[in-house]
């Protein structure tokens, strides 16, 4: 109910702040137009870009990698292990850069406080799934192959990150469907592809990664960045 009357409030600010027809029309679709899941998958990335400003970031999902003994070979190794268990594969990886010193000093005249230092790229893709996906929206292509990207900072921080689903698999209305066949296969996509750089960054489920990342933050006084909720433990009965 709470998330319902966001999205009316949002198509009235909308219709006030705007004029003519245009203001119209987008107040209609996000109150009337879009069903529960579609409301939820908007208003969740509309939440991220309000508390952080960054419309990539509300399109990604990322795992901070905090033990320091997970050598960057051995996650990319694992990934690649990780694969086959969700019926994926490995289809390849690219070193995008690794600054070298003269770099850095440029990016910090250009005034860069927190510099990546080090990307790498590895690509996965169910090629079955795949062709479905395309058959029923060629623009689904612009995504393929999935990719998870790791990043590492000159202060030492490594992600994995990888984009978010939800919009890919609720994102539309009933102009054009998923059938379900398909939707069954793509939010097995979307596991996969959370689940396997979770596990490659060293954790065993999504709480415990974002516990990690919370402590991690708080003991590095790290401030600005997004972090997700983490359910409250409930007592045992």
């Amino acid at each position: 109910m709470k998330n319902r009357m966001k999205i009316m409030a949002i198509g009235l600010i909308a219709v006030f702040m705007m004029s003519g027809c245009g203001a119209m029309r987008l107040g209609k679709t996000y109150v009337f137009d879009f069903n529960s899941k579609t409301q939820d998958a908007y208003l969740g990335m509309l939440d991220i870009v309000s508390a952080t400003g960054d419309p990539a970031q509300a399109m990604m999902k990322e795992w901070l990698i905090t033990d320091s003994d997970i050598a960057e070979e051995d996650i990319f190794d694992d990934m690649k292990d990780l694969a086959g268990e969700y019926n994926m594969r490995f289809v390849g990886e690219k070193n995008m850069f690794r600054l070298l010193d003269v770099e850095k000093e440029n990016y910090k005249k250009a005034g860069y406080k927190h510099l990546i230092v080090h990307a790498r790229i590895a690509e996965f893709c169910s090629l079955s799934i795949a062709k479905e996906m395309l058959n029923h929206s060629r623009f689904y292509g612009g995504f393929m192959p999935c990719r998870v990207m790791y990043v590492e900072y000159e202060d030492g921080r490594r992600y994995l990150i990888s984009m978010d689903m939800t919009l890919a698999l609720y994102g539309g209305t009933d102009k054009k469907p998923i059938n379900a066949g398909l939707m069954k296969k793509m939010q097995a996509v979307q596991v996969a592809m959370e689940e396997i750089p979770m596990k490659a960054a060293g954790y065993d489920s999504q709480v415990e990664a974002d516990q990690a990342m919370a402590d991690y933050y708080t003991e590095h006084k790290i401030t600005g960045e997004r972090v997700n909720a983490i359910p409250e433990a409930k007592e045992a009965e």
